[in-house]
C-alpha cells in the first residue's frame, strides 16, 4: 500500500510493508492571478528506494510520471523521522520558482532508510532570505486620522496582491506593530497584511498633552511628562485606554482602512480584543487567530454591564488623573520604564533565549520615551473592562460561526497552555497547534512555522475545505490529535520545533491519557 505526501518541493510516497520504497519528486510552484500559489502538473524525476530492511542498503531507481499536485504541501509522515543533508532549492517561495528542498546525494537517502521512531517530521520553508535573491514584501508605515487628535498608526504590506484575502494582525500590550514584522515580509508576499498599534501603545500615542500641567504644577524643565495636569483638553474629555476603545479603533480601521471583511490575528491582548471585535461584528471578520491571547482584561467593573458596581469606582482611566494615581503612576513608571526591567520581562516571554530580541528592545525603549507613555499605562491599567468577558466572546462567536485557529507557545510563562485547552473545549472544531520550545510571543519566536500554519489554515477556509489543514495528512485527520518535529532552516543553520495538533476529539482525559501513555513508551526505550 503506497501513501502519498509532499512538502514544498518534494512529494513523497510511502510502502508501507517491507521492503518499502520513497518516491521523491521536484514539483514547481507558479503565482496564480490573485497572488496565491498553486502546484501545476509537469513531468518530474522519481526516485524508488527499496530497502531489504529498516538497517538495510537502499537500491535507487529513476522513474519519469506526470500529474497535478496540491495548493499545499503535505507533510512526511510513518517511518521516516530524519532528513540528513537537506538544501534549499531554489527558495523563491513567493515570486515563481520552485520551493522546497532536496536530498544531497545517495548517502542522505540511506539516512533515510535507516529512520524511525512514532515522531514524523516536517520540512517548511524558511524566511525569505535577501542574500538568496529573495525579496522580502514592501511594507510602508502609515497614519490614520480616526478622530480628531487620534492619530493610529499601522504597517501595511502586499497591496499589490489585489485578489488576495486580506490579514489583520493586532498586537500585545506594550509593543506594536512593529513586532509583526516578520509576517508583514514574508505573508505579504502571498496577502493583504495590515498591522496596527492600538491607541496609546506603539506610534499611536497621542502628538498633544491631552492634561497639560500648569506652570505651578509643572516639573523641572527638564522633565516632560503629559496628562499629569488638573484640566483635560477638550478633544480627551471621553478618552480612556480600554478595550472598547480599542475594538471600536478595530471596527473603523477595517470599514475605512481596509473597506472589507478580514481574517484577525492577535497575540496576547490583541488577541483577546481580536475575539471581543469578532463577537460584536461577525459580518467583518472571515476568521480569528489567537496567539497565546490572554483570557481576561480590564479590572474594573464595565459600566454598562455592572452600573452599580462601577459607581463604586469615581475614577476609572479617564483623564486628567487623580493626585494620588499621578504619585503611584510616576513610581511604577520608574520601575517598568527601566532597560533592565524591559530586558528581563523579553527574558521571560521568549522560550529561546538565543532569538535576537535587539529590535524589539529598542523599540519598546522608543515608546517609554514618549511624554504620553506614562500617563497612557496609568488610564490603561484602571479602565475598565469590556462589555463582554473572553469566555461570553468565545462563545459568541462560536453561535456565529466565526472561524478560530488557536497557535499557542507551549512555554507561555503568563497564558499556560491550559487556557489554551480551554479555549479548545469551548470551540471543538477550532484547530489548535501547540508549539514548543515557543513562548508568549510565538509568532517573533517561530515565524517560520506561524506564517505557515496561517498560509494553510487561511488556504483551507478561502477553498472550503477542499485542502487539509496543515501537517495534516488527508481530511480525515481533522479529529486527531497528532504531533510531528517542524524542521526549517534559519540564517543558514537548521532548527527544529515540536507541533502538537489537537482536533475536534480533543478531551483533558485524552490529553492526560496522552501524556501517561508517552512516558510509558519513552520508558519502554529507554537504554538499559
Amino acid at each position: 500500500m503506497f501513501k502519498e505526501l509532499n512538502f514544498f518541493g518534494m512529494e513523497v510516497l510511502l510502502h508501507h510493508q517491507s521492503p518499502w520504497c520513497l518516491k521523491l519528486k521536484l514539483v514547481e510552484r507558479r503565482s496564480s492571478s490573485c497572488g496565491l500559489k498553486h502546484y501545476t502538473a509537469r513531468k518530474h524525476q522519481v526516485l524508488y528506494i527499496t530497502s531489504i530492511s529498516s538497517r538495510g542498503s537502499s537500491r535507487i531507481f529513476n522513474k519519469t510520471c506526470s500529474r497535478p499536485k496540491n495548493f499545499y504541501p503535505r507533510e512526511v509522515s510513518g517511518a521516516i523521522t530524519t532528513l540528513q543533508g537537506l538544501k534549499v532549492a531554489r527558495p523563491k517561495a513567493v515570486e515563481e520558482s520552485c520551493s522546497g528542498y532536496v536530498i544531497g546525494g545517495e548517502k542522505d537517502l540511506q539516512d533515510i532508510a535507516k529512520g524511525g521512531g512514532a515522531i514524523s517530521k516536517v520540512l517548511i520553508p524558511p524566511l525569505p532570505d535577501e542574500s538568496n535573491g529573495e525579496g522580502d514584501a514592501l511594507t510602508t508605515s502609515c497614519f490614520w486620522e480616526w478622530k480628531p487628535k487620534f492619530n493610529v498608526h499601522y504597517e501595511k504590506s502586499g497591496c499589490e496582491n489585489v485578489n488576495a484575502p486580506p490579514v489583520l494582525f493586532l498586537p500585545g500590550f506594550g509593543v506594536g506593530s512593529f513586532h509583526y514584522e516578520k509576517q508583514l515580509k514574508d505573508l505579504g508576499r502571498d496577502f493583504r497584511v495590515w498591522a496596527v498599534d492600538f491607541l496609546g501603545q506603539g506610534m499611536s500615542l497621542p502628538t498633544e498633552d491631552p492634561a497639560p500641567l500648569s506652570k505651578q504644577e509643572g516639573l523641572s524643565e527638564s522633565t516632560e511628562t503629559w496628562g499629569f495636569g488638573d484640566k483635560t483638553e477638550s478633544w480627551a474629555n471621553e478618552l480612556v485606554y480600554s478595550v472598547d476603545l480599542w475594538k471600536d479603533q478595530v471596527h473603523f480601521f477595517i470599514e475605512e482602512v481596509i473597506g472589507e471583511p478580514v481574517y484577525i490575528v492577535g497575540n496576547s491582548l490583541g488577541g483577546y480584543v481580536a475575539l471581543y471585535f469578532a463577537a460584536l461584528n461577525p459580518e467583518l471578520v472571515k476568521g480569528v487567530t489567537l496567539l497565546n491571547a490572554t483570557p481576561f482584561w480590564g479590572f474594573l467593573p464595565n459600566p454598562t454591564k455592572s452600573p452599580f458596581l462601577a459607581r463604586l469606582f469615581p475614577w476609572a482611566g479617564t483623564f486628567p488623573l487623580p493626585a494620588n494615581v499621578r504619585k503611584l503612576t510616576e513610581l511604577v513608571w520608574q520601575k517598568i520604564s527601566d532597560p533592565r526591567s524591559v530586558a528581563d520581562v523579553l527574558k521571560q516571554v521568549y522560550a529561546d533565549h538565543s532569538i535576537n530580541v535587539d529590535k524589539v528592545f529598542s523599540r519598546i525603549l522608543e515608546t517609554t520615551e514618549h511624554p504620553a507613555a506614562a500617563a497612557a499605562l496609568a488610564s490603561i491599567m484602571f479602565a475598565p473592562a469590556g462589555k463582554l468577558s473572553f469566555r461570553q466572546s468565545l462563545l459568541r462567536c462560536r453561535e456565529n460561526n466565526v472561524p478560530i485557529c488557536l497557535m499557542y507557545g507551549k512555554e507561555d510563562p503568563w497564558v499556560k497552555p491550559v487556557w489554551g485547552h480551554q479555549i479548545k473545549l469551548q470551540v471543538a472544531n477550532a484547530p489548535y497547534y501547540e508549539i514548543s520550545p515557543a513562548g508568549h510571543c510565538p509568532h517573533d519566536e517561530v515565524p517560520e512555522v506561524v506564517n505557515y500554519l496561517l498560509r494553510g489554515w487561511i488556504k483551507n477556509l478561502e477553498l472550503q475545505g477542499s485542502v487539509t489543514l496543515p501537517l495534516l495528512d488527508d481530511v480525515e485527520a481533522i479529529d486527531d490529535d497528532l504531533t510531528k518535529d517542524v524542521e526549517f532552516v534559519r540564517e543558514g543553520s537548521k532548527k527544529q520545533v515540536q507541533v502538537r495538533y489537537f482536533g475536534s476529539k480533543f478531551s483533558l482525559w485524552n490529553q492526560l491519557r496522552s501524556v501517561i501513555k508517552t512516558r510509558l513508551v519513552n520508558l519502554a526505550i529507554k537504554p538499559q
